[in-house]
């Protein structure tokens, strides 16, 4: 599954876990997206959305 938000675009982020002794290693934040069904331009459609855009009622969800 996609790991990217068909709503507001949110996808990955890259960066570093930082030891105590400032050593850095790569890492990665992934978004939390959810496969959920939702109303799309008037029918039931199946899209990956990220739980703030779930939660902020961007899109509503079919049942």
């Amino acid at each position: 599954m996609a790991s990217v938000c068909e709503i507001c675009g949110k996808s990955s982020k890259t960066g570093f876990n930082v030891s105590h002794s400032n050593k850095k290693t790569k890492r990665k934040w992934n978004p939390n997206i959810q496969k959920v069904r939702a109303i799309v331009d008037g029918s039931k459609k199946r899209v990956n959305i990220c739980t703030r855009c779930l939660k902020s009622d961007k899109v509503t969800r079919a049942l």
